[in-house]
């Protein structure tokens, strides 16, 4: 038997309120510093609940346990994360799609460093709770690129690259500075890493992608 919603609609959930959005927009940012500092095995219900500001049973309300709060934030993660890699034009110039992906692989871990933490702990860990998405979705989508990238190569319009180990680097040397930013500010004794980062990988895949 299907019930109705408190607005009287069946089948349908009653639309959330300003403060219950603005509860649970709290918990998944609470969730989201705690995660990326402690790990899922090191964060706690309580935990999250002192850094949202509420008490362990309002935040239950909105989320029943720690599980469902860290699949929340996943969920949001790999939307952000996959976009960068549809933006990139079969249509366009080679080099400069390529580059511009790379440009916005570096903005993200500028913009969002815990996200990218919670990823790669997530990965770390064997990504018990992501692998149906990377096995599908992403593989799907790094597939049909390294079509499109291989297509580029035999027009002689890029230089040879193995396509899939093309994108492991892009994601491991713009992520580097989001994952491991206190080493990257220790030892370049800087504020911002970024405007010098942005040059550096821009001449280094220019060069390797460049035919």
């Amino acid at each position: 038997m299907i019930g109705k919603s408190a607005s009287g609609q069946s089948g349908k959930a009653a639309p959330q309120t300003r403060i219950q959005r603005a509860k649970r927009e709290a918990i998944l940012e609470a969730g989201l510093t705690v995660f990326s500092e402690a790990g899922f095995r090191g964060a706690t219900l309580d935990r999250i609940a002192s850094e949202a500001g509420l008490s362990k049973p309002n935040l239950l309300y909105y989320y029943p346990s720690k599980e469902a709060i860290y699949e929340a934030l996943l969920r949001g993660l790999l939307e952000t994360w996959l976009d960068p890699l549809q933006a990139i034009d079969p249509m366009g110039e080679p080099v400069e799609e390529l580059l511009g992906y790379v440009r916005r692989k570096l903005q993200m871990s500028r913009d969002f460093p815990r996200q990218s933490r919670l990823f790669a702990n997530e990965i770390v860990q064997g990504a018990p709770r992501i692998m149906p998405v990377l096995e599908g979705e992403l593989r799907g989508m790094v597939d049909r690129l390294a079509m499109v990238i291989e297509g580029w190569i035999a027009e002689g319009r890029l230089a040879p690259v193995d396509p899939r180990h093309l994108m492991f680097s892009v994601w491991s040397l713009t992520q580097h500075y989001a994952d491991f930013d206190v080493q990257v500010r220790a030892v370049l004794n800087a504020d911002d890493p970024y405007p010098g980062a942005e040059t550096h990988l821009e001449l280094l895949f220019r060069r390797l992608l460049t035919p």
